[in-house]
């Protein structure tokens, strides 16, 4: 793979909330880190994948509507919606999102794939807010494989922790010649490492309980996703989402070198990474979004 140049771009520039532009490349916005400055919320993990026309809605945990706004995004900008896991910190946004979805008169309903009961669910969604006729959702179980594929992208679904267990995904998304891929849980380690090989950019949820503690857990500890990266080679490792347990940033970066020496980065509520001829770490998108 020829590694893209990293840069890290300090901009500070707002956008109007009512623009949207093409992307060409991949640009990924991360919506709720577990690192937001305090005294703002704690928003649950949830993260926007752009690319072309397509606008892709990974996880909803709570906060993510006003964090999708505050990107100037609206909810009915969505074009489809992927679930990594239907924990309840995962999808807790998910009615805010439809709800303000409906108000727009573009709006013809979404497309949701996740793990089983992913179809359960937003029956009794649909249900609760009475959605009816063309707006209902299109809701998919899913299992390793591509499940979205329009003209310009492709979304595959890869299993993070199963078969046994209750079955977390991971997705990776391959558009204008890069790559780049998500993961919740680190728990079918060889897989997710086998779907995300040479992406661009590896994101993944971590906790920062020390590795040693017998725990319940889904997310890994540092040196757990440590050992991922190392295995799957991306060139720039985020953690998109941190428990943090107490360690700090400092820790938690300290404890991934332990078992991997690559770039990684800890992400934080709106960081924006975009992916073209160069991987880029900004703080706004480097072009002006318009309709």
């Amino acid at each position: 793979m020829r590694l893209l140049p990293l840069i890290v771009s300090c901009v500070v520039a707002a956008f109007p909330p009512t623009q949207a532009l093409a992307f060409e490349g991949i640009r990924i916005t991360l919506l709720g880190t577990g690192m937001a400055e305090s005294p703002a919320p704690q928003g649950g993990p949830g993260m926007v994948i752009e690319s072309g026309d397509e606008v892709l809605l990974f996880d909803c945990g709570r906060g993510s509507l006003e964090r999708l706004e505050r990107a100037g995004l609206h909810a009915f900008d969505v074009t489809a919606v992927f679930l990594t896991s239907l924990d309840s910190d995962h999808v807790d946004g998910c009615r805010e999102i439809w709800r303000a979805a409906l108000r727009g008169n573009r709006f013809q309903g979404f497309s949701v794939w996740g793990p089983s009961g992913t179809v359960q669910l937003f029956r009794r969604i649909d249900d609760e807010l009475a959605l009816a006729g063309g707006v209902g959702t299109r809701a998919f179980d899913i299992a390793d494989n591509i499940v979205y594929q329009p003209e310009s992208l492709t979304v595959t679904a890869f299993v993070a922790r199963g078969p046994t267990e209750i079955r977390r995904f991971g997705y990776r998304v391959d558009a204008q010649r890069r790559s780049v891929a998500l993961s919740s849980d680190a728990g079918a380690a060889e897989n997710i490492a086998r779907y995300a090989r040479g992406v661009q950019v590896m994101m993944q949820e971590v906790s920062g309980r020390e590795e040693s503690e017998a725990s319940t857990e889904a997310r890994p500890s540092p040196e757990e996703a440590g050992r991922l990266f190392r295995a799957s080679r991306p060139y720039l490792a985020l953690y998109s989402h941190v428990i943090a347990e107490g360690a700090t940033e400092e820790q938690l970066l300290r404890r991934t070198r332990r078992s991997y020496r690559g770039a990684v980065q800890v992400g934080r509520d709106l960081m924006v990474i975009e992916v073209q001829n160069e991987v880029q770490i900004r703080s706004a998108p480097s072009e002006p979004r318009m309709n």
